[in-house]
C-alpha cells in the first residue's frame, strides 16, 4: 500500500511541474503514464487478493 502511495504522489508531483513549467511537457506525460500504470497495478493487486479468501 505504501507502494502505491507513493507512486500516486510521484505522478501528481510529476504532472504539476510538467504542466507548470515551460518546456517540461514531457514530465507531464510521464506522470499520466506512472499514474495509470499505478492504478493497473492497484486493480490487479485488488483482484488477485480478492480471489485468495476463502468462501465461508
Amino acid at each position: 500500500m505504501s507502494l502505491f502511495l507513493a507512486l500516486i504522489i510521484v505522478a501528481i508531483v510529476l504532472g504539476i511541474i510538467g504542466a507548470v513549467v515551460d518546456g517540461l511537457l514531457y514530465l507531464l506525460v510521464i506522470g499520466i503514464v506512472l499514474f495509470v500504470a499505478d492504478l493497473i497495478y492497484a486493480a490487479l493487486r485488488m483482484r488477485r487478493s480478492f480471489h485468495r479468501r476463502p468462501v465461508r
